[in-house]
């Protein structure tokens, strides 16, 4: 006797309550394998095809397509090793679980079922014990994420068309009993011809979008069903052989290699950690920088300490920090927290003959325009000659970049890891600008600002970039004292 089991629609997780049915995956009528997906629905979430962990024949569906269900409503009933009556019994054959011969049927890299034929015609396997009285006829497994399921899987669902001829000519092959727990048939070679044997969407899917040909796969699964953990073991195993076959067909006549080590292996560690940690972002604005030059010209007179632009721009940077300090921070990623840092030890990006190095300026908020301007100079002078400690080319908490030395307008650079904010300066160049209402000839500059979006959100990075604006038109009241 049959047993009836309902399945309901599972907790899809993040707190979601409903889902709305896109699309019937079976019929009533139809068999079904454990863990095969029977319904796809739409969450607030993403598109989701949703497994049930019964064996069977579909007794009923519930809900049209386009309706919405809440998590716990019925979604299917499953007559647990069931078998439909026009698949009960065969003449002449052999009898098995389900009352007819049971052929070796697999899907085909197609997606189609096909029994594999012998020189002597259709193959046909030993018939299961049956199962011992009161032996539940599936294990049903409990799992709702496609490509998860349990390691005994269920026959692939044969689909029974009301009305179809009777007779063994027409008869379907019939699936595999659900009370031996089942799988589909062995993988088999006839003909030179290997088959597959596939049951999740989800694996064809990943075997596509890699152009993996299933073919060439070995399952781990019962009965060599292919899983996901094996197509995903093929990936990456074929991307492990890549780089040896370029390899080992030799160098291209002209090529030239040049070693990731040493400096320039440290800065390319350095921006693939902060690509794949960090979720950066960038802002940028125009700024009329005229009245900044007219500052500086103003401070460069014979006699007194020469102040450069970058200094100006330094000191504009730790009175932005100073208004925003959450910029100068960092995130703990094992703590899960946000760090704020005391004190602005100011990176600038320097070209050099060995590459970019980041030096640093310890305590920038502490120094005047002048000291400012002294000690970039003399960090820039030891980078160039390659003599900077370790020390003054660590533990940066901001970075200024002036990539407008390389005659650029904008740039969205790389954060330094693990700081949490850059900002950018472009070239200063005449440009058409309106001034006090006037059309007007000015000096202006690009302005771009990247920022760790964990630390802070648009708000704080716009409101600092605006400062640094607003403090580049107007620097005169900022640039007194420190």
């Amino acid at each position: 006797m049959a047993e009836v089991r309902e399945f309901t629609l599972p907790d899809l997780g993040e707190g979601l309550t409903e889902a709305v049915i896109v699309q019937w995956l079976v019929e009533v009528g139809d068999v079904v394998a454990v863990d095969q997906p029977v319904v796809e629905v739409e969450t607030a979430k993403a598109m989701v095809e949703v497994p049930c962990p019964y064996g069977g024949v579909v007794t009923a569906r519930f809900g049209e397509e386009g309706a919405e269900v809440p998590v716990g409503a019925p979604l299917v009933t499953v007559a647990v090793g069931a078998v439909p009556d026009d698949l009960a019994g065969d003449e002449g054959g052999t009898p098995c679980a389900w009352g007819s011969p049971r052929s070796s049927a697999v899907e085909s890299g197609g997606g189609v079922d096909s029994a594999v034929a012998g020189p002597g015609g259709p193959a046909t396997a030993p018939a299961p014990a049956p199962p011992e009285a009161g032996e539940p006829q599936d294990s049903g497994s409990g799992n709702v994420l496609v490509g998860y399921g349990t390691s005994s899987s269920s026959a692939r669902r044969r689909r029974i068309r009301p009305g179809a001829p009777e007779g063994p000519a027409h008869r379907p092959a019939a699936p595999a009993p659900l009370a031996a727990a089942a799988g589909p048939a062995p993988t088999t070679e006839a003909n030179g011809t290997r088959t597959v044997a596939v049951i999740s969407p989800l694996v064809r899917r990943i075997a596509r979008e890699h152009g993996l040909d299933l073919r060439e796969v070995r399952g781990t699964g019962r009965e060599g069903l292919i899983l996901r953990t094996d197509v995903e073991s093929e990936v990456r195993a074929r991307a492990a052989r890549e780089p040896v076959a370029v390899a080992a067909a030799g160098p291209v006549p002209g090529e030239e290699r040049i070693p990731l080590k040493g400096l320039r292996g440290a800065a390319a560690e350095k921006f693939r950690r902060s690509r794949h940690e960090i979720p950066d972002a960038t802002c940028w604005v125009d700024a009329d920088a005229t009245e900044l030059l007219a500052a500086r010209r103003a401070m460069n007179v014979p006699g007194a300490p020469k102040v450069s632009l970058l200094a100006l721009l330094a000191r504009i940077c730790t009175a932005a920090l100073a208004r925003y300090p959450e910029l100068n921070a960092t995130v703990d990623t094992a703590a899960q927290e946000i760090v704020r840092l005391p004190a602005v030890h100011l990176g600038f990006a320097a070209q050099t003959d060995r590459g970019l190095v980041v030096p640093v300026v310890r305590d920038a908020q502490d120094r005047t325009v002048e000291q400012l301007s002294a000690e970039i100079a003399r960090l820039t002078d030891a980078a160039r000659a390659g003599k900077l400690s370790p020390a003054e080319l660590s533990h940066g908490t901001f970075t200024l970049n002036n990539y407008g030395v390389f005659g650029v307008d904008g740039s969205t650079p790389i954060l330094n890891h693990p700081e949490a904010a850059m900002l950018g300066v472009g070239r200063i160049a005449a440009k058409p600008w309106v001034h006090e209402g006037e059309l007007a000839v000015r000096q202006v500059v690009q302005l771009s600002f990247t920022f760790d979006h964990r630390v802070c959100d648009g708000g704080t990075a716009g409101g600092f970039l605006r400062y640094v604006a607003d403090c580049v038109e107007r620097p005169a009241l900022l640039l007194r004292g420190r």
